[in-house]
């Protein structure tokens, strides 16, 4: 009879046992493809302090308390930050988002712009970094975010980025009045158009894009009088007046012009990824290490924490023990929102999450 098992049993490594495949020789532990594989910690500690982060603790503040090198903790960092952005990218796929909101948040690498060298300036590595978000308030995804300079390229890889995510469904986007984020769209979304010939001397006209009649897209404009903003209006760029009535009719957020949903998501942002506060010490110091603490924060956000606003009542209240109120409402966090699973993750879920080879999903 043919043996099933492909893995045999191979020693172990640290206490923590190994296989190797009866057929290619390969040796794995047993924890690949999570975010515990390599972990000489103590597993409780570890997850300790991937939550510690998560909830904005600085790296030697998590150090400290954990007992354990600050440079351990910075390779935690890595680790957890290339792990949760597999499990996002994983389940990300085929998204169906029928609102999207976008904007940027201001940060710095290392050195804030003004206090850069020559040198340091042309090189592009250290100063101000901006964190573009893609924001779908309906369900409080956050499907596509990246971190870069505050440029028409970075932008576009936003978009682009973003509609690999979804399900084909082109959302109705708002911005501020950044004008990136029109040529952006206009970029991805936009048809090509070729000119015909007409047989006249001369270069031939080039092809163009124009905006699809689905692409739906309206600015928010503020008026600011110093550091107060005095006058909100609003513009639509791309769509008929007629149509965004319609999809603003059909909205369960808003009804109204607005990117009240990601702007409250900055302050969420700014909470949960101790590199973002503002007016503290714990900026980042290198671009890499910026990224890996963003997808943590951005992992735990969407699996581990309730989120209020998606908040379901219960058909029953459900009593509690004790003299305690009785439960009257659900928690929901976004990934249960967007159907992406049934319940609240813990820490170590997310942490020991296997996401499958890249290649048996990804197209």
């Amino acid at each position: 009879m043919e043996d099933e098992s492909r893995l045999r049993r191979h020693g172990s490594d640290g206490g923590e046992p190994r296989f190797q495949c009866a057929e290619c020789g390969t040796v794995i532990e047993a924890r690949a493809g999570t975010a515990y594989v390599g972990i000489r910690t103590d597993l409780q500690a570890y997850e300790l302090g991937a939550k510690l982060m998560a909830e904005g603790m600085s790296i030697r503040a998590t150090a400290r308390i954990l007992e354990v090198d600050k440079d351990s903790v910075c390779r935690w960092v890595v680790q957890l930050g290339e792990h949760c952005a597999n499990v996002m990218a994983y389940y990300f796929r085929r998204l169906h988002v029928t609102e999207c909101q976008l904007d940027e948040l201001w940060t710095f690498v290392r050195k804030k712009e003004d206090q850069l060298s020559p040198l340091e300036q042309m090189m592009g590595v250290y100063g101000d970094a901006w964190i573009w978000v893609a924001f779908a308030p309906v369900s409080k995804v956050v499907p596509a975010w990246l971190a870069g300079k505050r440029t028409l390229k970075e932008s576009k890889q936003l978009v682009k980025c973003l509609k690999t995510r979804l399900d084909g469904h082109i959302p109705f986007f708002t911005s501020d009045e950044l004008p990136h984020y029109a040529d952006a769209l206009l970029e991805v979304y936009g048809e090509t158009i070729d000119p015909p010939h007409t047989g006249k001397p001369g270069r031939p006209r080039q092809s163009y894009k124009v905006p699809p009649e689905d692409l739906l897209y309206a600015v928010v404009c503020k008026r600011r009088e110093g550091s107060r903003v005095v006058e909100v209006t609003t513009e639509i760029i791309y769509g008929s007046p007629q149509r965004v009535a319609q999809a603003l009719q059909g909205s369960s957020v808003s009804q109204m012009i607005s990117t009240y949903g990601v702007e409250r998501n900055n302050l969420t942002i700014r909470q949960h990824a101790r590199r973002m506060g503002r007016k503290v010490n714990a900026f980042s110091k290198d671009h890499e290490y910026l990224q890996h603490q963003l997808a943590l924060s951005f992992a735990y956000y969407h699996f581990v924490i309730p989120h209020g606003g998606l908040r379901q009542k219960l058909s029953r209240p459900i009593p509690t023990k004790g003299s305690g109120s009785p439960k009257l409402w659900a928690p929901r966090t976004p990934a249960m929102a967007a159907s992406l699973t049934d319940h609240i993750w813990s820490m170590d879920e997310l942490l020991s999450f296997r996401v499958p080879p890249k290649h048996l999903w990804s197209s």
